[in-house]
Protein backbone atom coordinates (compact mmCIF):
# COMPACT_ATOMS: atom_id res chain seq x y z
CA UNK A 1 0.00 0.00 0.00
CA UNK A 2 1.51 3.40 -0.96
CA UNK A 3 2.33 5.85 1.79
CA UNK A 4 -0.12 8.72 2.17
CA UNK A 5 1.15 12.30 2.06
CA UNK A 6 -0.83 15.40 3.02
CA UNK A 7 0.29 18.91 2.10
CA UNK A 8 -1.18 21.53 4.41
CA UNK A 9 -0.94 24.91 2.73
CA UNK A 10 -0.73 24.44 -1.07
CA UNK A 11 0.81 27.83 -1.81
CA UNK A 12 4.09 28.26 -3.66
CA UNK A 13 6.19 26.05 -1.39
CA UNK A 14 3.48 23.50 -0.65
CA UNK A 15 2.52 23.13 -4.31
CA UNK A 16 6.11 22.61 -5.45
CA UNK A 17 6.57 19.97 -2.76
CA UNK A 18 3.32 18.28 -3.76
CA UNK A 19 4.51 18.26 -7.37
CA UNK A 20 7.82 16.72 -6.31
CA UNK A 21 6.01 13.96 -4.41
CA UNK A 22 3.75 13.34 -7.40
CA UNK A 23 6.75 13.13 -9.73
CA UNK A 24 8.33 10.56 -7.41
CA UNK A 25 5.25 8.51 -8.29
CA UNK A 26 5.04 6.21 -5.29
CA UNK A 27 2.64 8.01 -2.99
CA UNK A 28 -0.95 9.13 -2.62
CA UNK A 29 -1.19 12.88 -1.98
CA UNK A 30 -3.97 15.01 -0.52
CA UNK A 31 -4.00 18.81 -0.38
CA UNK A 32 -5.49 20.75 2.55
CA UNK A 33 -6.06 24.50 2.64
CA UNK A 34 -8.40 27.36 3.44
CA UNK A 35 -10.01 27.32 -0.02
CA UNK A 36 -10.11 25.21 -3.16
CA UNK A 37 -8.81 27.21 -6.14
CA UNK A 38 -9.37 24.35 -8.57
CA UNK A 39 -6.67 22.17 -10.04
CA UNK A 40 -3.26 23.64 -9.20
CA UNK A 41 -0.54 23.68 -11.86
CA UNK A 42 3.16 23.90 -11.06
CA UNK A 43 5.33 25.08 -13.96
CA UNK A 44 9.09 24.61 -13.89
CA UNK A 45 10.42 27.67 -15.72
CA UNK A 46 13.84 26.11 -16.30
CA UNK A 47 12.66 22.84 -17.83
CA UNK A 48 9.26 23.82 -19.24
CA UNK A 49 7.66 20.89 -17.39
CA UNK A 50 4.16 21.36 -15.96
CA UNK A 51 2.66 19.25 -13.19
CA UNK A 52 -1.06 19.27 -12.40
CA UNK A 53 -1.73 18.42 -8.76
CA UNK A 54 -4.48 16.06 -7.66
CA UNK A 55 -7.63 17.77 -6.48
CA UNK A 56 -9.73 18.96 -4.95
CA UNK A 57 -8.07 20.92 -2.15
CA UNK A 58 -9.83 19.90 1.06
CA UNK A 59 -11.14 22.93 2.90
CA UNK A 60 -12.24 21.41 6.21
CA UNK A 61 -10.62 18.97 8.64
CA UNK A 62 -13.94 17.12 8.60
CA UNK A 63 -13.13 16.07 5.02
CA UNK A 64 -9.86 14.41 6.01
CA UNK A 65 -9.64 10.63 6.03
CA UNK A 66 -6.61 10.30 8.25
CA UNK A 67 -4.19 9.69 9.66
CA UNK A 68 -1.47 9.84 7.01
CA UNK A 69 2.19 8.83 6.94
CA UNK A 70 3.55 12.27 6.09
CA UNK A 71 2.32 15.83 6.63
CA UNK A 72 4.18 18.57 4.75
CA UNK A 73 3.28 21.73 6.66
CA UNK A 74 3.81 24.63 4.28
CA UNK A 75 1.80 27.49 5.76
CA UNK A 76 3.70 30.50 7.05
CA UNK A 77 4.82 30.42 10.65
CA UNK A 78 2.17 32.83 11.90
CA UNK A 79 -0.56 30.72 10.29
CA UNK A 80 0.40 27.52 12.12
CA UNK A 81 -2.21 27.71 14.87
CA UNK A 82 -4.97 27.88 12.25
CA UNK A 83 -3.94 24.43 10.96
CA UNK A 84 -4.58 22.72 14.31
CA UNK A 85 -7.75 21.02 13.06
CA UNK A 86 -5.98 19.55 10.04
CA UNK A 87 -2.98 18.44 12.07
CA UNK A 88 -5.20 16.70 14.61
CA UNK A 89 -7.08 14.84 11.87
CA UNK A 90 -3.96 13.90 9.88
CA UNK A 91 -1.56 12.82 12.62
CA UNK A 92 -1.02 9.82 14.83
CA UNK A 93 2.04 8.21 16.37
CA UNK A 94 3.17 6.90 12.97
CA UNK A 95 3.02 10.29 11.22
CA UNK A 96 6.02 12.49 10.46
CA UNK A 97 5.32 16.21 10.12
CA UNK A 98 7.86 18.07 7.98
CA UNK A 99 7.80 21.75 8.96
CA UNK A 100 8.54 23.75 5.80
CA UNK A 101 8.65 27.15 7.46
CA UNK A 102 10.93 30.05 8.21
CA UNK A 103 12.34 30.62 11.66
CA UNK A 104 14.32 28.52 14.13
CA UNK A 105 11.54 27.26 16.40
CA UNK A 106 9.88 24.63 14.21
CA UNK A 107 9.51 21.99 16.90
CA UNK A 108 8.39 24.44 19.60
CA UNK A 109 5.73 25.83 17.28
CA UNK A 110 4.34 22.56 15.92
CA UNK A 111 4.78 19.84 18.55
CA UNK A 112 1.87 21.05 20.75
CA UNK A 113 -0.47 20.55 17.77
CA UNK A 114 0.49 17.06 16.55
CA UNK A 115 0.18 14.72 19.53
CA UNK A 116 2.51 11.73 19.24
CA UNK A 117 3.62 12.49 15.66
CA UNK A 118 7.30 13.05 14.92
CA UNK A 119 8.33 16.58 13.87
CA UNK A 120 11.08 17.10 11.29
CA UNK A 121 12.23 20.73 10.91
CA UNK A 122 13.25 21.86 7.43
CA UNK A 123 15.06 24.74 5.79
CA UNK A 124 13.51 25.80 2.49
CA UNK A 125 15.49 27.47 -0.29
CA UNK A 126 12.94 27.96 -3.09
CA UNK A 127 12.62 30.27 -6.07
CA UNK A 128 8.87 29.76 -6.43
CA UNK A 129 6.02 32.22 -6.89
CA UNK A 130 2.25 31.91 -6.88
CA UNK A 131 1.27 33.93 -9.95
CA UNK A 132 -2.41 33.00 -9.56
CA UNK A 133 -4.47 31.16 -6.97
CA UNK A 134 -3.99 27.88 -8.83
CA UNK A 135 -0.75 28.46 -10.73
CA UNK A 136 2.77 28.31 -9.26
CA UNK A 137 5.97 29.00 -11.17
CA UNK A 138 9.28 27.53 -10.05
CA UNK A 139 11.77 30.11 -11.30
CA UNK A 140 14.94 28.74 -9.74
CA UNK A 141 16.06 25.71 -7.79
CA UNK A 142 14.06 24.10 -5.01
CA UNK A 143 16.17 22.71 -2.19
CA UNK A 144 15.25 21.54 1.29
CA UNK A 145 17.67 20.85 4.12
CA UNK A 146 16.75 18.56 7.03
CA UNK A 147 18.70 17.16 9.98
CA UNK A 148 20.69 14.01 9.40
CA UNK A 149 19.16 10.86 10.80
CA UNK A 150 16.52 8.26 10.09
CA UNK A 151 13.64 10.70 9.62
CA UNK A 152 15.69 12.93 7.33
CA UNK A 153 16.77 9.96 5.23
CA UNK A 154 13.17 8.81 4.86
CA UNK A 155 12.09 12.28 3.78
CA UNK A 156 14.89 12.42 1.20
CA UNK A 157 13.62 9.09 -0.13
CA UNK A 158 10.06 10.42 -0.25
CA UNK A 159 11.11 13.32 -2.48
CA UNK A 160 13.66 11.42 -4.57
CA UNK A 161 12.95 11.64 -8.28
CA UNK A 162 11.00 14.90 -8.10
CA UNK A 163 11.90 18.53 -8.79
CA UNK A 164 13.00 19.22 -5.21
CA UNK A 165 16.40 18.23 -3.84
CA UNK A 166 16.53 17.18 -0.18
CA UNK A 167 19.85 17.43 1.65
CA UNK A 168 20.51 15.93 5.07
CA UNK A 169 22.96 17.96 7.16
CA UNK A 170 24.80 17.13 10.37
CA UNK A 171 25.04 20.68 11.74
CA UNK A 172 21.42 21.67 11.19
CA UNK A 173 21.51 24.45 13.80
CA UNK A 174 24.17 26.33 11.83
CA UNK A 175 22.25 26.10 8.57
CA UNK A 176 19.00 27.08 10.29
CA UNK A 177 20.54 30.29 11.59
CA UNK A 178 22.23 31.01 8.27
CA UNK A 179 18.78 31.03 6.63
CA UNK A 180 17.27 33.06 9.47
CA UNK A 181 19.96 35.72 9.10
CA UNK A 182 19.09 36.05 5.42
CA UNK A 183 15.38 36.22 6.24
CA UNK A 184 15.89 38.79 8.99
CA UNK A 185 17.80 41.14 6.68
CA UNK A 186 15.10 40.54 4.07
CA UNK A 187 12.66 42.26 6.40
CA UNK A 188 14.02 45.57 5.13
CA UNK A 189 12.20 44.88 1.85
CA UNK A 190 8.91 44.75 3.71
CA UNK A 191 9.64 47.97 5.61
CA UNK A 192 10.55 49.92 2.50
CA UNK A 193 8.06 48.24 0.18
CA UNK A 194 10.92 47.80 -2.28
CA UNK A 195 12.51 44.72 -3.89
CA UNK A 196 16.14 43.62 -3.80
CA UNK A 197 17.46 46.73 -5.54
CA UNK A 198 17.43 48.55 -2.19
CA UNK A 199 20.49 46.53 -1.14
CA UNK A 200 22.55 48.37 -3.72
CA UNK A 201 22.27 51.51 -1.62
CA UNK A 202 25.30 52.01 0.64
CA UNK A 203 23.17 53.17 3.57
CA UNK A 204 20.91 50.10 3.34
CA UNK A 205 23.96 47.84 3.07
CA UNK A 206 25.37 49.39 6.24
CA UNK A 207 22.07 48.85 8.05
CA UNK A 208 21.75 45.29 6.73
CA UNK A 209 25.27 44.38 7.85
CA UNK A 210 24.59 45.69 11.35
CA UNK A 211 21.35 43.75 11.44
CA UNK A 212 23.08 40.58 10.27
CA UNK A 213 25.83 41.00 12.88
CA UNK A 214 23.41 41.03 15.79
CA UNK A 215 21.51 38.07 14.34
CA UNK A 216 24.77 36.13 14.07
CA UNK A 217 25.69 36.99 17.67
CA UNK A 218 22.40 35.45 18.81
CA UNK A 219 22.97 32.50 16.48
CA UNK A 220 26.31 31.71 18.11
CA UNK A 221 24.70 31.87 21.55
CA UNK A 222 22.19 29.30 20.28
CA UNK A 223 24.98 26.98 19.15
CA UNK A 224 25.41 27.92 15.49
CA UNK A 225 28.92 28.05 14.05
CA UNK A 226 28.75 31.27 12.05
CA UNK A 227 31.22 34.13 12.17
CA UNK A 228 30.56 37.73 11.21
CA UNK A 229 31.84 37.26 7.65
CA UNK A 230 28.59 35.43 6.92
CA UNK A 231 26.63 38.66 7.29
CA UNK A 232 28.71 40.44 4.67
CA UNK A 233 28.37 37.50 2.30
CA UNK A 234 24.58 37.48 2.67
CA UNK A 235 24.28 41.22 2.13
CA UNK A 236 26.56 41.02 -0.93
CA UNK A 237 24.35 38.24 -2.30
CA UNK A 238 21.24 40.37 -1.82
CA UNK A 239 22.91 43.32 -3.55
CA UNK A 240 23.81 41.07 -6.48
CA UNK A 241 20.24 39.89 -7.01
CA UNK A 242 18.12 41.18 -9.86
CA UNK A 243 16.88 44.54 -8.56
CA UNK A 244 13.23 43.74 -9.20
CA UNK A 245 13.30 40.42 -7.36
CA UNK A 246 11.20 40.37 -4.21
CA UNK A 247 10.55 38.04 -1.31
CA UNK A 248 7.54 36.44 0.32
CA UNK A 249 7.42 39.04 3.09
CA UNK A 250 7.51 41.85 0.52
CA UNK A 251 4.69 40.18 -1.42
CA UNK A 252 2.64 40.05 1.77
CA UNK A 253 3.36 43.73 2.46
CA UNK A 254 2.28 44.72 -1.05
CA UNK A 255 -0.91 42.65 -0.73
CA UNK A 256 -1.62 44.12 2.75
CA UNK A 257 -1.48 40.67 4.36
CA UNK A 258 -0.16 39.97 7.87
CA UNK A 259 3.62 39.58 7.89
CA UNK A 260 5.75 36.70 9.16
CA UNK A 261 7.70 39.16 11.29
CA UNK A 262 7.90 37.22 14.57
CA UNK A 263 9.50 34.06 13.15
CA UNK A 264 11.91 36.01 10.94
CA UNK A 265 12.82 39.04 13.07
CA UNK A 266 11.09 39.03 16.42
CA UNK A 267 12.88 35.84 17.43
CA UNK A 268 16.27 37.59 17.12
CA UNK A 269 15.31 40.27 19.64
CA UNK A 270 13.55 37.80 21.94
CA UNK A 271 16.42 35.29 22.08
CA UNK A 272 18.93 38.12 22.23
CA UNK A 273 17.34 39.31 25.45
CA UNK A 274 17.43 35.76 26.82
CA UNK A 275 21.18 35.62 26.22
CA UNK A 276 21.89 39.20 27.27
CA UNK A 277 22.89 40.23 23.74
CA UNK A 278 22.12 43.76 22.56
CA UNK A 279 20.05 43.92 19.37
CA UNK A 280 19.66 47.67 18.71
CA UNK A 281 18.72 47.32 15.02
CA UNK A 282 16.11 44.67 15.73
CA UNK A 283 14.79 46.77 18.60
CA UNK A 284 13.75 49.31 15.97
CA UNK A 285 12.93 47.02 13.04
CA UNK A 286 10.72 44.55 14.93
CA UNK A 287 8.13 47.06 16.21
CA UNK A 288 8.00 48.65 12.76
CA UNK A 289 7.37 45.28 11.10
CA UNK A 290 4.74 44.44 13.72
CA UNK A 291 2.96 47.74 13.09
CA UNK A 292 3.20 47.25 9.32
CA UNK A 293 1.69 43.79 9.71
CA UNK A 294 -1.29 45.21 11.57
CA UNK A 295 -2.21 47.29 8.54
CA UNK A 296 -3.11 44.07 6.69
Amino acid sequence: MPERVAVVGPGAIGSVCAAAVQQAGRYKTVLCGRRDPGRITVANERTGEKTVLPGPVLTSPADVHGPVDWVLLAVKAHQTAATAGYLSALCDEDTTVVVLQNGVEHRERVMPLVGQAAVLPAIVWFGAESVASNHVVLRAGSRIMVPSGEAGDRFASLMHGGMTLVETVDDFTTELWRKLTSNAVGGLMALTGRPAGIYRREDIQELARAMAAECLAVARAEGARLDDTVGGELVDALAAMAPGLGSSILADRVACRPLEWEARNGVVRRLGRRHGIATPVSDVVVPLLAATSESG
